[in-house]
């Protein structure tokens, strides 16, 4: 059974190899582009392919073990990713941490440059989600987007108070980042030039 990155219980407002050289560490700075932050769990590895309905299983990708766990990597979810690259700065916001450039450029294809936030695994606030706090201080005053499978409600406060454009893409885990994201995506990066001063909503 695949093992979820994300601790601790659900919010309601869910809805629906050998290593090598991992990516940089993230650090703050400026950049021309907006950031997104993209999960893996339920983003990239998706938990369809374990589920007895096969109708719910998805096709287009690969059964891999990784580090002993096994994972269903969506082909299509790294091509949408891709296309993604030319309008957004990504980084990488998962549990993975180095392990995304260790496994991810070369079982499909991503870029082996793409920086990775670290997380401190004790959450200090109550409540918080447990990426927030690196990804605030990575992203500072610049426009985001966020792609996850598991928001909670202090994501979406956070991301309602922020003085910069916010946008969080939550996707189902069994299909992951689908076409239907990737145009949500394009559309908020694409609408930022001429309303840069705008808030986005999600």
């Amino acid at each position: 059974m695949q093992a979820k990155e994300d601790v601790g219980a659900p919010s309601p407002r869910l809805q629906g190899c050998t290593g090598r050289l991992a990516g940089p560490v993230a650090e703050p700075g400026r950049g021309a582009k907006p950031l997104l932050m993209v999960d893996i769990d339920g983003v990239i590895s998706l938990f369809g392919a374990f589920a007895p309905d096969a109708a719910r299983r998805p096709r287009d990708g690969s059964f891999h073990s990784i580090e002993g766990i096994p994972h269903f990597l969506s082909a299509a979810a790294a091509a949408n990713l891709l296309a993604l690259e030319p309008l957004f700065e990504l980084v990488w916001a998962s549990g993975w941490e180095e392990r995304a450039g260790e496994h991810l450029p070369h079982l499909l294809g991503l870029p082996r440059t793409i920086p990775f936030l670290r997380f401190a695994r004790a959450v200090g606030r109550a409540n918080a989600h447990w990426k927030l706090d690196a990804i605030d201080a990575y992203a500072g005053a610049r426009p985001l987007a966020w792609i996850d499978d598991a928001f909670n409600d202090a994501c979406h406060l956070w991301a309602e108070r922020r003085g910069a454009p916010t946008l969080l893409v939550q996707t189902e885990p069994e299909r992951g980042l689908t076409a239907r994201e990737g145009r949500l995506l394009r559309d908020w990066a694409r609408g930022l030039a001429p309303h840069a001063g705008a808030r986005a909503e999600d």
